[in-house]
């Protein structure tokens, strides 16, 4: 079991935001002294023997941890983060035509979308639209989703809840370009999403399958959770924070209805532990015994204090003290690494695909992006 220090506690939370960012600053250089000599790769995660372990641009992580180097750059303001930033950046810049995946979102938002936020660099602004471009071309009409995977035996047209994390992309291209095709395409995949994604307990498949010649719905499933009918954590963290972007880019009232009851579902759940650090399913059937998933809790975390500025009092304070709650967590010994240990990732005991057998209870470069991304947003509420 993981022992939980309760001095941390006690604490303010500033001082744990901003030893927390500070801390993240100093481990990320580290890696970014590796990197640097690793040419056209990026970090993803360590090995059972706790060796790093690379991946290439086209890789679906590629972009978060030149994204996470933007945000200690905003938080740090040092020049030499910036110049690592830039040089990590660079080398997803191919990905802009790529047309055969749907995480260009992940990949060319997270790295040169911070990038064009902090310095208006107008070649990151035409490669954003490029790739902007590139996943539109993944949207299917018909089904009235942008496709995820390829047409496989089991599967048509497959949508995974994911994919609501690509939306946030499109929108930017829309109010950037004025191309109107950008923010249909958006409602259409969240409503249609909304409609066929999630159970009358606004629990989340993971993957919906389109007939593509009807637009009906071919089979509901999962990839990387327990059981089709069970509850995958990062789904759901995925789903909220998607809903949380769109109700904020749109205005429109179903889709912070929607985050509502997804947060809400997601803090009641009865296999929801204490520190509010999710299992890797909230159905695994080895619960209370079963991986914690870090990055889900992070997502969660992130998305909880962007909801937390959209709803009533009582809900947003709700939101906000779960969020610090793992927050807190999170930047404990029990789940942020020692300096210069972890393969220098920041965050401990994040799960890829229990299914797959793949990245379980490891760093994973999602997982810091994120985290990093919630302490930033607390610091701005705080100042």
């Amino acid at each position: 079991m993981i022992a939980f220090p309760s001095c941390r506690k006690q604490e303010p939370i500033e001082k744990i935001i901003d030893e927390s960012l500070a801390f993240s600053v100093k481990q990320y250089t580290l890696m970014t002294e590796v990197m640097k000599d690793m040419p056209d790769l990026l970090p993803r995660t360590i090995d059972s023997a706790g060796a790093l372990v690379t991946a290439g641009s086209g890789w679906w992580t590629s972009g978060f941890f030149p994204g996470s180097l933007w945000y200690l750059y905003e938080y740090s303001n040092d020049e030499k983060i910036k110049d690592a930033a830039m040089l990590m950046t660079s080398r997803i810049e191919k990905e802009k035509d790529n047309t055969g995946t749907h995480d260009l979102g992940f990949m060319l938002y997270n790295s040169f979308g911070n990038g064009f936020r902090l310095t208006g660099n107008e070649s990151y602004e035409e490669i954003l639209l490029a790739g902007a471009k590139a996943l539109s071309t993944r949207y299917r009409p018909v089904i009235g989703c942008i496709q995820s995977w390829g047409t496989s035996r089991n599967w048509q047209c497959p949508v995974i809840i994911d994919n609501m994390m690509n939306l946030e992309f499109l929108m930017w291209a829309f109010s950037i370009s004025g191309d109107s095709s950008y923010y249909k395409i958006c409602v259409s995949h969240a409503d249609t999403t909304l409609k066929n994604h999630f159970r009358s307990d606004y629990s989340s498949y993971h993957v919906v399958s389109y007939d593509t010649i009807t637009g009906k719905v071919q089979v509901k499933q999962t990839a990387q959770g327990a059981a089709d009918e069970s509850v995958w954590s990062r789904g759901q963290a995925w789903g909220l924070y998607g809903y949380t972007v769109m109700y904020r880019e749109t205005g429109l009232d179903r889709y912070l209805n929607q985050a509502v009851h997804i947060a809400d579902f997601m803090i009641s759940h009865p296999n929801m532990p204490e520190d509010m650090i999710p299992y890797w399913d909230f159905n695994a059937p080895e619960i209370p015994d079963a991986k914690r998933d870090a990055s889900a809790g992070a997502i969660m975390a992130s998305a909880l204090i962007e909801l937390s500025r959209m709803t009533d009092t009582v809900s947003g304070r709700k939101y906000l003290q779960v969020a610090e709650k793992q927050l807190r967590t999170l930047a404990s010994s029990a789940y942020r690494a020692e300096y210069g240990e972890n393969g220098n990732f920041i965050l401990k005991h994040s799960v890829g695909s229990i299914p797959g057998k793949s990245e379980v209870d490891v760093p994973l470069t999602y997982a810091d992006y994120y985290f990093i991304e919630a302490l930033g947003r607390y610091r701005n509420l705080l100042n």
